[in-house]
């Protein structure tokens, strides 16, 4: 979906339901607050933080002074300087995670767990790191060491989201998958990080079938040929993990606040989610293609 009115139109829909929930349910001290109007609706905030993913810029702020500014001012008539733009994203935030729900993929019955890292700086600027000192943690993945966050994500066979936790670097990619598999049922693929008896039984208790390659000092266990060719095609995340860090740009190291990081992260989401073309499996009784 790049059409930018057809965007706007659905983030509008979405915030005319979600608007009344959310004021309704904000905290305050008992006295009463004025909610201040904006020079940009929350749907218009959105339909630009989401066109930003979709439309491959590198740079919101290149984004926004060179093509926002230059060719939309008349779709978007009250746009405020660049600086108060960015002041007003982190109230999207929530709105953004909550219009991912409306807008994930559905349980096939066939789902691949995995997660990714999230750097935040060079690995040789960390003593120097002021902006999510206390937040992010240093990790490893199978490409090193990194600085940052996990993005733990469960997919199906056509290459949807069906579910996301973003944790610190150091967490174990086992811990969030309970949360994750809420709702989902069937087998769940996953590669041998996430071996575990404990997490074995939970899922099994929820209707999910954990299923992953043995280490070599365990116990063989016999697998059906559909399950085998699933393992092999697990990769179909790497290539959804990709997508988002190279298409929808939800890992960079220039980021200035916390808030505005998380902005980011679920803009890219929910850009890759209103993608018509995603890497998928093609399923073929029990042959697997990868398309």
């Amino acid at each position: 979906m790049n059409d930018i009115t057809e965007l706007y139109c659905l983030m509008d829909d979405f915030c005319k339901k979600f608007e009344p929930i959310l004021n309704a349910q904000l905290l305050t001290d008992g006295a009463k607050q004025r909610i201040r109007a904006t020079s940009l609706s929350l749907a218009e905030l959105m339909t630009l933080v989401v066109l930003f993913h979709q439309i491959r810029y590198r740079q919101f702020k290149s984004f926004y002074l060179h093509h926002v500014c230059q060719h939309l001012r008349g779709e978007f008539p009250t746009l405020p300087s660049y600086s108060r733009c960015i002041e007003l994203l982190p109230r999207c935030a929530m709105a953004l995670y909550a219009f991912f729900e409306t807008v994930k993929g559905k349980c096939s019955g066939l789902s691949i767990v995995d997660s990714t890292p999230l750097a935040v700086c060079d690995n040789l600027r960390i003593k120097r790191h002021r902006v999510f000192q206390g937040l992010a943690e240093r990790g490893k993945s199978s490409t090193g060491w990194f600085f940052g966050f996990k993005l733990h994500a469960v997919i199906n066979h056509r290459g949807e989201l069906l579910s996301i936790r973003l944790t610190r670097g150091n967490g174990d990619d086992r811990k969030p998958v309970p949360d994750l598999i809420t709702g989902l049922f069937g087998p769940l693929y996953a590669d041998k990080g996430y071996i575990s008896k404990t997490l074995l039984q939970q899922l099994k208790e929820k209707g999910v079938t954990l299923i992953t390659r043995v280490r070599r000092n365990m116990k063989p266990v016999e697998h059906s040929e559909f399950d085998n060719a699933i393992l092999r095609k697990r990769s179909l995340i790497e290539t959804v993990f990709d997508q988002l860090k190279n298409m929808c740009q939800i890992e960079h190291t220039r980021h200035r606040s916390p808030q505005n990081f998380i902005v980011n992260l679920l803009g890219g989401i929910v850009g890759y989610c209103l993608t018509p073309s995603k890497p998928k499996l093609a399923l073929h009784s029990s042959n697997i293609v990868t398309l």
